[in-house]
């Protein structure tokens, strides 16, 4: 009986490292970008200072910043909600339907995760130029398809195959077609699922930077990630205005986690036990 409040001190203590662990590196952002450049490479590091907001100040006065931004939120918005319209009717079909090649279709939706976006970096590059498709946001759009469709069609599979099949045959016998099933059965009841696959296809799409910056070279299309390495130089790193970029790119994302963070843990668990 003596051992369970020690457990469960070190459990919490458990849990509190693990918290600090996560939370410090956007602590560190954060208040990096509200110190001066003369606080930020002071050695030891100064854990007390005076807040300053010039660092977001230049950034928004900074035209590159805001127009990076937008591009980054019509890029990933536009793939997230083609992501969830296409790998939602996938995922129904992958879990309710037998049909040949099953298995081979859905190692091809998983295999696409394995590979290294570096290898197809060229052909894609080349494909692109062929096409005409270079500095566009539609080029962004279909090559983040590539990677943020199969994971809707993972995690959305597992989450429609843990509803139980009785609905839909009750849903048949009351006249309703393939259709009314799929939209007012399984997509309401796997919205847990459904949130946090469109959360994974945001993130991903919003933080990517490699295709971003083969594949666009025009400065008024660039996104968000590409902007923040452009303020790298070989004689100057104002960290205080890097910081400040990568708080602005974190904090959509974050937004939009907390808006469907009620649907987060039953999206992720759901599905895990039958």
């Amino acid at each position: 009986m003596g051992s369970r409040p020690i457990g469960r001190a070190l459990h919490v203590l458990g849990l509190l490292f693990v918290l600090g662990f996560a939370v410090f590196p956007f602590y560190w952002m954060v208040s990096s970008s509200l110190k001066e450049q003369t606080d930020l490479l002071a050695s030891p590091p100064i854990w007390w200072f005076r807040p300053t907001l010039a660092n977001y100040q230049d950034i928004f006065a900074d035209q590159r910043v805001t127009t990076a931004v937008l591009n980054s939120m019509i890029v990933s918005t536009a793939t997230t909600i083609l992501a969830v319209l296409l790998g939602t009717p996938a995922a129904y079909a992958l879990a309710r339907f037998e049909f040949r090649a099953k298995r081979d279709l859905w190692f091809w939706f998983i295999s696409n995760r394995m590979i290294s976006p570096i290898v197809l970096a060229l052909p894609v590059y080349l494909l692109a130029r062929e096409l005409g498709m270079l500095n566009t946001h539609l080029v962004l759009i279909l090559i983040y398809l590539t990677f943020t469709l199969p994971i809707v069609v993972w995690i959305c599979t597992d989450q429609f195959r843990s509803i139980p099949s009785d609905l839909e045959q009750s849903a048949r016998l009351e006249g309703a077609n393939q259709f009314d099933v799929f939209w007012r059965i399984y997509l309401p009841l796997g919205a847990p699922g459904v949130a946090v696959s469109a959360i994974f296809a945001f993130i991903f799409s919003w933080n990517e930077l490699l295709y971003a910056l083969v594949l666009i070279t025009s400065q008024g299309l660039k996104t968000a990630p590409v902007v923040a390495t452009n303020f790298m130089s070989g004689y100057e790193l104002p960290w205080g205005k890097i910081m400040a970029t990568g708080t602005v790119i974190v904090l959509p994302v974050t937004i939009f986690a907390l808006i469907v963070s009620r649907h987060m843990v039953r999206g992720l668990t759901m599905g895990a036990t039958k």
